[in-house]
This record gives structure tokens, sequence and C-alpha cells, in this order.
């Protein structure tokens, strides 16, 4: 592995709070290659959701009508928009070494293709030229779940393959005005879970999906089907992103291109052989679904067996076109869980049926019962190394289908984020450094990081 390059928000206490004396290491014990981070979303972060022509995206739909449980919306956030520049400060006052945001695609192109919009343009050129004149290396997320509007109403996002030509148009922008000072490009935020989360339980926009399988009350969608189909067309958009950055940008630029997902890391309950096949299908579904079209052409065989015909196909053109499209996997990390065998029922399924496994141990079901839990999450300090591993020979397997490939610039992003224990929901940065369990499990999970 060339390098490894993590965007871990709780070391923005690095050197501002003083912890690397308490985490028992310094940015000496790392290897120099290894570059700290942050990074941010574009809804998340920039508000101003209709100022200098920006769009409504599915996000302001989903916000709008009330959907967060909290009745939240980004129309100010955290004021992005007008305050980059206090904070790039932060982010060099911090000691960071990268900082990656989100473009925001209604705000470049608030139609959804055709005409830029100078404003939204004139916006990221200026946080990218904020960054580089503090030293800062730029990272970019292209696509952060946040669909404009327009063409979730025109042709329906991601059900629709018209999509793969607009997203590669809107890449094409991307590239042309900002590839002179970004070298790292991140096509896609968390494909698996936001095929899963936006078309089968239907938590985030735009909130599809069908009885009984939905988190919320749906109006539309189709559980079984909607999730293969909007991951499918993902991973067409990105690949056609990245051959056209390989074919005109990448000979002059020098940059690379990767893809992000979701992990969370299964354990078996038991050596059975049903509980370690269980184990692997978890995998094959979460991880597998999305890495392997990348680097074999094709999907693994289990997804292929248990969806079936509900499981969208590859030509053979488009098979050699995704294949060894991967210079770097993203990689979000936010817990590990027991995973048992559980047979595949009959019927109408989804996703989380078709994996046929249940995600808590059938041990320690007394945690669920009396602390009245949904899942018990297990936090283990070693996990990245299992990932690590994973992840590595993906990647290695790609170094023997593509010898010509760009894969020896391996990058990892990984990104510590809503930190749960099976007694509370949810632990913050200033928890966390409270409590010296979790603040040695964190400090592990550094090390593994980097050394």
């Amino acid at each position: 592995m060339a390098a490894a390059v993590a965007a871990v928000s709780l070391l923005l206490f690095l050197s501002a709070q003083g912890a690397a004396p308490v985490l028992g290491f310094t940015r000496g014990d790392f290897p120099e290659d290894f570059v700290f981070g942050s990074a941010t979303s574009a809804y998340q972060y920039e508000g101003a959701v209709a100022e200098d022509g920006r769009s409504p995206s599915i996000w302001d739909t989903f916000t709008h009508a009330g959907r967060m449980p909290d009745k939240s919306n980004g129309d100010i956030a955290t004021d992005g928009y007008h305050k980059y520049k206090d904070d790039v400060k932060l982010v060099t006052d911090t000691n960071l070494e990268a900082y990656r945001f989100s473009i925001s695609w209604s705000r470049l192109i608030p139609k959804g293709r055709g005409t830029v919009n100078p404003k939204g343009l004139e916006y990221y050129n200026n946080l990218i030229d904020e960054l580089v004149r503090h030293g800062v290396q730029v990272h970019v997320m292209m696509y952060q779940l946040d669909l404009p509007q327009v063409l979730e109403d025109e042709y329906g996002g991601w059900l629709n393959p018209r999509i793969v030509e607009d997203f590669t148009a809107y890449a094409d922008v991307c590239f042309k005005e900002f590839g002179d000072r970004v070298s790292y490009w991140t096509t896609l935020d968390e494909v698996n879970v936001a095929a899963v989360g936006s078309y089968d339980i239907g938590q985030i926009p735009p909130a599809r999906c069908s009885d009984p399988f939905g988190v919320t009350k749906c109006t539309v969608g189709n559980s079984s089907v909607e999730p293969y189909i909007a991951a499918h067309n993902m991973l067409l958009a990105h690949a056609s992103a990245t051959r056209l950055y390989r074919a005109k940008y990448q000979a002059v630029q020098k940059g690379v291109v990767g893809i992000n997902i979701y992990t969370m890391w299964p354990y078996p309950l038991t050596n059975s052989t049903a509980d370690l096949e269980a184990t692997q299908r978890f995998r094959d579904f979460y991880f597998g679904w999305i890495v392997e079209p990348l680097v074999f052409g094709d999907y693994p065989q289990a997804v292929k067996k248990n969806v079936g015909s509900r499981l969208p196909s590859f030509t053979k053109v488009q098979s050699e076109a995704i294949r060894g499209t991967l210079d770097f996997i993203g990689i979000n990390h936010y817990y590990s869980f027991y995973v048992n065998d559980r047979p595949l029922e009959k019927g109408i399924r989804d996703f989380a049926l078709d994996i046929s496994a249940e995600y808590r141990g059938k041990t320690i079901r007394w945690l669920i019962h009396d602390y009245h839990l949904l899942l018990i999450i297990l936090l283990y300090p070693w996990v990245f190394l299992s990932f690590i591993d994973m992840f590595g020979t993906y990647l290695q397997c790609y170094k023997i289908v593509e010898p010509n490939g760009t894969s020896n610039k391996t990058i990892l992003w990984s990104r510590f984020k809503n930190r749960s224990t099976h007694w509370s929901g949810k632990i913050s940065c200033r928890q966390l450094f409270r409590d010296t369990d979790d603040f040695t499990c964190f400090r592990h999970y550094v090390v593994q990081l980097g050394l």
C-alpha cells in the first residue's frame, strides 16, 4: 500500500486540544505519506440553498417536507458558503494536512445538465484556491447523495440509465474547471447505503420504499428491486466518469479517481459453517456488491444467486468498461457486530432479507430485551486490520486484472462517525475524550491506520 490517507474527524483535536500526548503518539510516529484531514458534505455545510442560482436538491425537498426527525434542514447549515475562509483557517490552525469537500451538483449546474452556474463555479474556485494558498491537500467528492431535484423529477434520477450520461457530463465540468488544483477525486459517496437507504428503507431522499420494508411510510417505490437498479446505475456512472478522466485529463492532471463505500465489519457468532458462510455473504452483499464489479466486472456469485432476476446484469461491453475503474477505495467505517445464519425467506424480499443473515447474535439477545435495543454494536479496536486486509486483497486483484492500471496509488479515506455503543446512541468528540476506555480504543484504531 503506497499511501494511506485518513480523514479522521476526531483528530481535529490532535494538535489544537493537546490530544497527542494523551493518545501516546505524535505526528512523527506516522509515515510521511500518511495524511490527516477532515471532510464536509455540501448540504450539511454550505447553506445558502437559494442563493446565487443554486437549484433545489433532493435533500431540500426531503427536509422541507419535514422528513427529518428533528425537522431540521440545510437552508443555513454551518454557512460554509459565506464562511469558508474561516473554516480553512480552522483546518490549518489544527494542523490538518488535507480537506475533502463535496460539490453541490445543483449549485454548479442548476438544471442538472447544460449551463454552468458562474456563481457556483466562482465559489468552488475560491474555496480550492484558499486551500491551496494555505498548503492544504484538496480532495473532492463529486456526489454526496444530493441529486438535483430537477433530474429526479424528469426521469427518476438513479433509477434511470440516463443518469449515467448526465453524471459523466457533470464530472467533466468538475475535472475541467478544478482538476489543475485537485488530484484526489471521489465520484460517489457510500454507494451501498445510498442505494439501500434511499430505495429500500426510504430513510433518506428520494425516500422510496414499499411495505413492509420502509422505516417510514413511503408513497412510492419497490424495495425488492430499486436498490439494485440504483446501485447498478451508480456503478456505471462511476465507471463512465473514471474512464473519461483517464482518457481526457489524467495524463496532464496526474490525479486519481475512486469511490466511497459504507462499511460495517461482521464477525461470525459461532464457528459453525452456517455462520461463517453467513458472515461472508454479508461481506459479499455490503462490500462485494459495489467493489467486485469495479475489479472483476461482475457482481459476487452470492448476490447473483440470492437476488436472482431482480439484479440487473452487465452486458459484455459494460463489464469490460466497468472493470478496473478504481484508483482507490474510500471507506467510511462505523461499527461492527455479530452475524449468524438465517434461512432465506420465500416470497417478497428486500436487500436485508436477501443477505439471509441475522445481524444480532442469539446469545446476546438478552441485551436487546433488557435494554430495548434494535442492534448490538461491537467495537473492536483491531477491526481496521480486517478492512485493510480485505480491501488490500481487492486492490491486489485489481493489479492482476489491470496490470497497466494505477492501483499502486492506493488511498484509504476513513471516517469514524456516529460512534455507537450498546448503552448510548451517539457519542461526541468531547465525550469520547473524557472516556479512558473509548480513548484507548480510538488510539488503537489510529495506530492501525498509520502503522
